[in-house]
């Protein structure tokens, strides 16, 4: 034992994690303990004020049900899938066919496990019952950490769907039609290399899909959205405007044809949640403490856009990818509560006990992202200092929810085109926001 780790990577990314390093909380020490660390997650200890506060361990129950089933399903060799499955869980474990590239074990978990759950037999998955959030469609959640490639993960989640719907149109387990959500403009962007047609996608790229099956792909259609364009108003909202138009709330029927697009005539959409933290239902009320209301509009206009277009369409499944996927209680931080439907989890003690990401095989895409999220990560901090540095003297509550909150507001504004900020009392705020890149001069 010792009170500090010599060494944190003591794991392969590209293997089932054999040891994990284990915390004892008496007498603060670390110990290498053999065997995959269980599902969970660290809590804030109840009443703790300790700078060093180790957490509480709570574990994730239904994640280690699943895992086990899920690793003899594996050694039985995947009983139950259909032919597109099988050559695609074999496609992504030859290592004749990675060149260097290997997926993570992480990211192959995820998508066996999403894909045991819907073509595993019944008495292979018999007593796993998957908690609703209270909502009308299915949604299933992947807690993976930053860093461990989610949107390899949303690639192959993709090919898998279109191509068992392509290849076998009556299984009504599959689509082929993809709805992906995002929290921003920023991301947006960056996930349009999951439209098959696009240059440097990475079905391609990373050779997600066999070169024999890459046209059938290419029958899908992958539709990209920043959750702005879910925005949608009621007849409440529309009675209090100063206007002469008084058409009311759009239906469902207009608003999913404003929203879908080019899939808006389509049925039985699959809907992918990015940063799926930020989708989540707003109790009864409206409202959550410590949370202002953009963010509970952002919940709102979110989930109950989609809500609109299951009514309409149909929404098949929804996967929900998140490092966080908590759902805001409004109480201390030593309550807070994931997502009750998280299904696989690899977290930030696994991922950095495996070395992830490993800097000596990063691409010039991967630094170019990294880079990307440093630089925001820099302006999204920069600013909210010297915006709490302004607001701190008038202030009244506590120092730890003002700068949370800045934080959140900086966040939200670099990560939208339809953001304005509002007259506050700090006449600077603009020009902090240009100093720091968040907004053009």
């Amino acid at each position: 034992m010792s009170k500090t780790i010599s060494h944190l990577i003591i794991n392969s990314p590209y293997e089932e994690p054999a040891f994990h390093w284990h915390y004892d909380r008496e007498t603060r020490t670390f110990s290498t303990a053999d065997g995959r660390r269980p599902a969970g997650y660290v809590r804030a200890t109840a009443e703790s004020k300790a700078f060093d506060d180790p957490g509480v361990f709570v574990e994730l129950p239904l994640v280690n049900q699943i895992r086990p089933r899920i690793k003899e399903w594996r050694r039985a060799g995947y009983p139950g899938v259909s032919g597109i499955t099988r050559r695609l869980l074999e496609h992504w474990q030859d290592p004749t066919e990675r060149e260097g590239r290997r997926f993570f074990f992480c990211q192959l978990e995820t998508a066996e496990t999403m894909i045991w759950l819907t073509e595993a037999s019944a008495a292979e998955r018999q007593g796993i019952e998957i908690p609703s959030d209270g909502g009308p469609f299915q949604r299933v959640c992947a807690k993976m950490a930053t860093g461990t490639g989610k949107t390899i993960v949303m690639a192959m989640l993709i090919s898998w769907h279109v191509l068992n719907k392509v290849t076998y149109p009556q299984d009504r387990r599959f689509a082929k039609h993809v709805f992906i959500a995002a929290p921003g403009l920023t991301v947006r962007n960056r996930l349009q290399v999951l439209i098959p047609d696009h240059d440097g996608n990475y079905y391609d790229q990373f050779n997600v899909v066999p070169a024999g099956l890459r046209e059938k792909l290419r029958q899908g259609k992958v539709l990209i959205r920043n959750w702005h364009a879910l925005n949608w108003e009621s007849d409440e909202q529309l009675a209090k405007k100063k206007t002469v138009d008084k058409r009311g709330a759009k239906s469902d029927e207009a608003y999913v044809r404003e929203v879908l697009d080019e899939l808006a005539n389509t049925r039985n959409l699959l809907v992918i949640n990015d940063e799926a933290h930020h989708a989540w239902r707003v109790p009864a009320g409206g409202t959550i403490k410590g949370l202002d209301k953009a963010e509970v509009d952002e919940a709102t206009k979110w989930i109950g856009g989609l809500d609109r277009i299951h009514r309409a369409r149909g929404i098949l499944t929804c996967y929900d990818l998140s490092a966080t996927p908590f759902v805001p209680t409004g109480k201390q931080s030593s309550e807070e509560a994931l997502f009750g439907w998280i299904v696989s989890d690899f977290g930030l003690n696994d991922a950095i006990e495996e070395g992830k990401p490993d800097v000596g095989k990063l691409t010039e895409i991967d630094l170019a992202e990294l880079a990307r999220k440093f630089r925001m990560q820099k302006i999204v901090f920069e600013t909210a200092r010297d915006i709490f540095e302004q607001m701190q003297p008038t202030w009244r509550g506590g120092r730890d929810d003002l700068l949370g909150q800045v934080i959140r507001l900086v966040e939200r504004f670099v990560q939208s085109d339809r953001i304005t900020i509002h007259p506050t009392g700090y006449a600077d705020v603009k020009d902090i926001l240009k100093k720091h890149g968040a907004i053009e001069s």
